[in-house]
């Protein structure tokens, strides 16, 4: 399947409100990003930030140390018309994160819905060289993805269904689980979706 392809035509046919992510506050991201200890000095990584409004509240704190990927450049086109002349504070990467892409160092690994969507262990494998070689030592990788009684499709796609242990399993040694907290998501159409949210350590 073409990823770009596909998600291309997602937000080239869908408004804002008629994806089922769609969140205008991201309190649960921003909770997590506060507990690994997020200041306007801290570098962030938003993994398949597409459209969201986490950059917008994260330029608002501060932050200038920003970068947001997506598969899709019809996605972040939309988030840079959003934000206007802020948008030049971030750097935007359009690439697949199984692909071949590179970023600056981050402190902050934020993936609010992507690692489930990642279903053959060789695109995981890409996602965790990525992230090894992306996030500090002592840095932070927070994760959204569906729970175990979560969805097992996600915009005509298979997912993936992850615990809190299962992720840190699948992400290995390397990492050490800190804390993790289930959420029930409401679509804009009144839909419930189980997620879990888990925040991760980079072993020094």
């Amino acid at each position: 399947m073409d990823r770009r392809a596909h998600w291309d035509k997602v937000y080239l046919t869908k408004g804002e409100r008629d994806v089922s992510w769609f969140e205008d506050v991201p309190a649960r991201s921003i909770e997590m990003l506060e507990a690994a200890g997020l200041t306007p000095a801290t570098c962030v990584l938003d993994v398949g930030g597409g459209e969201s409004h986490l950059v917008d509240h994260l330029l608002a704190r501060g932050l200038r140390c920003l970068a947001v990927l997506d598969v899709s450049a019809a996605a972040l086109e939309r988030a840079r018309g959003r934000l206007g002349p802020a948008a030049s504070d971030v750097q935007w990467i359009v690439a697949d994160v199984a692909g071949a892409w590179s970023a600056s160092s981050v402190d902050i690994w934020h993936d609010r819905a992507v690692f489930h969507f990642l279903t053959t262990p060789q695109d995981r494998a890409h996602y965790r060289a990525h992230l090894m070689g992306t996030l500090k030592r002592g840095g932070s990788a927070i994760m959204a993805t569906f729970g175990p009684d979560g969805p097992q499709t996600c915009s005509g796609l298979p997912v993936m269904r992850y615990s809190p242990e299962s992720l840190a399993q699948e992400l290995g040694p390397a990492f050490a689980l800190a804390e993790s907290r289930a959420w029930v998501h409401t679509t804009p159409w009144g839909a419930t979706q189980s997620f879990q949210y888990a925040r991760l350590t980079r072993i020094v």
